[in-house]
């Protein structure tokens, strides 16, 4: 599972901007033009996904193919090739209303949540300089207090310690949910009415979020990609000036860092010492300006922009009291450009914030694992309301 979700949200966000900038048409109110439009996603996300494979093997990801021999380099091809198609087939399985949201986002947050659990829980033991160690910080924190005669000291490695992850680095992960959740319930709820029903009212809420978690899935994607390039030319090209430029990467293979280049001005910071470096202030500007274009931009190739969702309540029946159709588009272009791009920069700022703070996982893997739970949520509960109000209207 090397490859993960990244053929299938480049897939996605290559056709989104292909549709939004009208190099190609799509019609998403006829079903063939979605049908279509699906499956050239899916078909365009089988060829990245071969070409990421074959990058991976011929740039020495496993290894140099002279050592590895051919035969086995065809096979790890193939391998990441088959397991990349099974990702395709069951997001395909979840987005034809088998289950709850899209595959893409349930693949996330059960990884993310899968890692915060693991790091917090791993029984694991790893050898350093201290001695033998818990790998799960509450794990760890039972064993220092059980196996160190000083408790005061045990109590200060199980919260603090740099090498492995401990109780702060918890308690921030935990923090940042809470964060993300109450940033949530930001909204503003416009006033609509029924035309064909006077009297009955309703609201037209706006979050904050109001892309959701598409801005930072939208530059992970191109965070990843950048990364992938990036590695893939530096462990061929290690000398040329452009390539370093891109970015230089050290460290033992497969959690080799970049250090300098522009790989490492958009890799986040981990310690609180770091706030006032070059290096936080061209992530920190990267972020915000990043995830404010990406929800703005998505708001309009998505058709959930002012225009659009003005003709949706047209087609509805439904109108704000005391506005035509086209004051209806100008109230909403107040609001939903707005949401886009503050809501945007808020989720820029609380992944660099989660960051620093050196909460489990990362900054953008929290955010995204909230976000996507909390819709979980809100369709689940959806979905029931629909369920009682259809038992209700068939009694």
């Amino acid at each position: 599972m090397e490859l993960g979700i990244s053929p299938i949200v480049t897939s996605s966000m290559v056709m989104q901007l292909l549709a939004g900038s009208g190099l190609i048409r799509v019609n998403q109110s006829l079903r063939s033009d979605r049908e279509l439009y699906a499956a050239a996603q899916k078909a365009f996300g089988i060829v990245i996904t071969l070409g990421e494979a074959i990058a991976y093997v011929v740039a020495g990801m496993y290894g140099d193919i002279n050592d590895i021999g051919a035969v086995n380099a065809i096979l790890i091809i193939v391998q990441l090739f088959i397991s990349g198609i099974v990702v395709i087939l069951l997001d395909e399985l979840l987005s034809k209303d088998h289950g709850l949201g899209q595959g893409i986002s349930l693949f996330i947050a059960t990884n993310i949540c899968e890692n915060i659990v693991w790091k917090a829980f791993s029984p694991t033991t790893i050898t350093a300089g201290l001695g033998t160690e818990f790998e799960g910080a509450v794990i760890a924190l039972f064993h220092l207090l059980i196996t160190k005669q000083d408790k005061a000291r045990a109590l200060h490695d199980a919260f603090w310690r740099s090498h492995l992850p401990n109780l702060a680095n918890l308690g921030a992960t935990l923090m940042v949910f809470v964060v993300v959740i109450y940033f949530q319930g930001f909204r503003v709820e416009l006033p609509v009415t029924y035309q064909n029903n006077r009297g009955a009212s309703t609201t037209y809420p706006i979050k904050l979020f109001y892309t959701s978690n598409m801005p930072i899935i939208l530059q992970t994607a191109l965070v990843s990609n950048l990364y992938f390039f990036s590695k893939l030319l530096y462990h061929r090209w290690s000398d040329n000036f452009l390539v370093r430029l891109i970015g230089v990467w050290e460290g033992p293979e497969g959690r080799d860092e970049a250090v300098s280049g522009l790989a490492y001005y958009v890799s986040p910071p981990r310690r609180l010492s770091d706030m006032f470096t070059f290096h936080f202030f061209v992530y920190l500007a990267f972020m915000l300006a990043s995830c404010a274009l990406f929800s703005k931009t998505w708001i309009e190739v998505s058709g959930n922009g002012p225009k659009e969702v003005a003709e949706n309540l047209k087609q509805q029946r439904m109108t704000m009291p005391g506005h035509r159709q086209t004051s209806l588009e100008k109230t909403l272009k107040h609001y939903i450009p707005v949401a886009a791009a503050f809501g945007g920069m808020c989720i820029g700022a609380l992944t660099v914030f989660a960051d620093l703070l050196g909460a489990i996982g990362s900054g953008t893997g929290i955010l995204l694992a909230v976000t996507i739970i909390y819709g979980y949520i809100e369709r689940f509960q959806k979905a029931k309301e629909q369920g009682e109000l259809g038992g209700l209207f068939n009694m």
